[in-house]
């Protein structure tokens, strides 16, 4: 008999399409001798629907769930990958792809995120946290970068190079979130790291990959196709050890699991933390598995992995 996987995506958070894609890629990417996918959709208002898009509310959604023998959110952003998935699977006694609540919650907060990561010995850009009601007292100095405490796929990020620039991007990014991150520009190549945590505590390393961007990796660069993304990253023995132990470093101090994204700015000092995606974008030609590809493991075996170690956990 094939395993019932649950697919879980779409989601109420402003990647509610790059999820729709990742859920759908993940449904068509499981070995169909293997598994049979069963797609459960969050729209945009919170309503839950099943695989015929009819609507099925939150208790549909939990008898489809106890149908299934595990599931797999692939939810990006608030709602979804900040836990909420998490919890509602656990909550559900069905084992979940992917890491739990804390881990979750943690990785979506990138001023909770930098904490943590200081904690353990890593490099972090200096920033301001910032609210509405703070916002009016910062004081332009330079360039910096705004961001939302709490979003993905580059949602709301701007890099700011004059004072007149402020307002209109501390605006952008408080209409998703209601604290923001006043950062300061990093000088240095965007390199990413994935990390697969197995159940017998082991860590996977996939080959590291490498943005290159005209700019900043902007939400329009990130899927016009621009962005050249060069894996395996050209870097010397010595930059991919200690890329590579910043990462399963943060990975472990928020107690991440399955496979998790962690971007680097790498400068002439070494490695400076900017994020963990606990749910990075997962069609077949996003970022982690095109690293994972260039290891030897196809998309299929790679959900395969996911699946098994989740069941397994």
């Amino acid at each position: 008999m094939r395993t019932r996987v649950a697919v879980i995506g779409g989601g109420r958070s402003c990647e509610h399409e790059v999820s729709l894609a990742s859920a759908g890629s993940v449904s068509r990417g499981l070995d169909p001798a293997a598994y049979e996918a069963v797609p459960l959709t969050i729209d945009p208002d919170g309503q839950w629907r099943d695989a015929a898009g009819c609507p099925i509310g939150l208790a549909g959604a939990v008898r489809v769930l106890h149908s299934c023998a595990v599931a797999i959110p692939v939810l990006h952003g608030p709602h979804g990958e900040d836990g909420t998935a998490a919890a509602l699977c656990d909550l559900a006694g069905v084992p979940f792809v992917g890491s739990g609540v804390t881990a979750g919650a943690l990785a979506m907060d990138k001023w909770a995120t930098k904490r943590v990561a200081t904690a353990v010995g890593l490099c972090v850009a200096d920033d301001v946290l910032l609210t509405a009601a703070t916002a009016a007292s910062y004081t332009f100095t330079g360039p910096v970068v705004v961001k939302p405490v709490a979003a993905g796929s580059s949602h709301g990020v701007t890099l700011v190079r004059s004072a007149a620039e402020l307002g209109p991007a501390l605006e952008r990014a408080l209409a998703l979130d209601t604290r923001v991150l006043v950062e300061e520009v990093l000088r240095g190549r965007e390199v990413d790291i994935a990390v697969l945590g197995r159940p017998d505590g082991s860590r996977v390393v996939a080959p590291a990959l490498e943005v290159v961007a005209d700019g900043i990796f902007d939400h329009a660069a990130k899927y016009d196709g621009s962005a050249d993304f060069r894996i395996p990253a050209a870097l010397s023995e010595t930059e991919r050890d200690r890329l590579e132990t910043a990462a399963v470093t943060v990975y472990d101090a928020l107690g991440c699991r399955g496979v998790a994204r962690v971007d680097f700015f790498l400068t002439e000092h070494g490695p400076v933390l900017n994020e963990v995606n606990t749910m990075p974008g997962f069609t077949e030609q996003s970022q982690v598995p095109q690293m994972f590809a260039a290891a030897g493991t196809s998309y299929a075996e790679l959900l395969d992995v996911l699946v098994r170690d989740a069941m397994a956990a």
